[in-house]
């Protein structure tokens, strides 16, 4: 039976909705890529629909799945739903994530020199706080199941994941953690970028640790 949606429910779509035109109107996703979901308080999960303009999201049709994974209502859900399904069952502390296809992280994603245990180096201290290590997930065609394995293997340590030739999944406590911390990884792939062969000068373990310790991620 469905669950008539609540006054929460209805509020979380509308935020998916403005957070999905803000990161689509600052070119951070393009066309149809990328996807937001956030979990509910009855374990069940919004998330945006397949084949959705994040700049162009009608919050009514945002999909809605059950605490099962079944879709219940909204229009069918994203066909990367599995990434997140994969990163909520090693993550019950996250609320929210988000995946895109932002130009900086994917040109990160397909060095062929990229360091895979930690794809970008702890740069500043807003991207160890919001970031942290960031893992490269070996290639996978999109939508093959098996992608949500690779994810799964990963993400009970890590709060964001690099696919490799695609793009970041990033969780967060809140919708607007997840979308701050995408924000962040994206301006730091930009820095990685415009360093390399420069031999920038990288935060200490030390300095890595302080930060951990004082401003834990979820």
């Amino acid at each position: 039976m469905t669950r008539a949606p609540t006054h929460r429910d209805n509020a979380l779509r509308e935020q998916i909705a403005v957070y999905g035109q803000s990161l689509f109107d600052r070119g951070l996703t393009m066309g149809s890529s990328g996807n937001i979901s956030v979990r509910l308080e009855d374990g069940g999960w919004l998330m945006t629909p397949t084949n959705a303009c994040l700049g162009r999201l009608d919050p009514a049709r945002i999909s809605r799945l059950s605490a099962e994974g079944q879709w219940q209502d909204g229009d069918k859900p994203t066909k990367e739903s599995f990434l997140h399904m994969a990163m909520y069952a090693e993550r019950p502390q996250s609320g929210a994530i988000v995946h895109l296809h932002s130009t900086h992280s994917v040109a990160v994603s397909c060095l062929p020199d990229v360091d895979c245990h930690d794809c970008i180096p702890p740069l500043t201290a807003y991207y160890v706080m919001r970031v942290g290590k960031l893992p490269l997930v070996p290639y996978h065609v999109p939508g093959d199941p098996s992608l949500g394995d690779a994810v799964r293997g990963l993400a009970g340590k890590h709060s964001a994941v690099l696919l490799a030739n695609h793009g970041p999944v990033v969780a967060g406590k809140s919708l607007e953690a997840a979308v701050y911390a995408t924000e962040e990884l994206e301006e730091t792939a930009k820095l990685f970028l415009l360093l390399r062969g420069e031999n920038p000068r990288g935060l200490t373990p030390e300095q890595v640790a302080e930060l951990e310790a004082r401003f834990p991620r979820d």
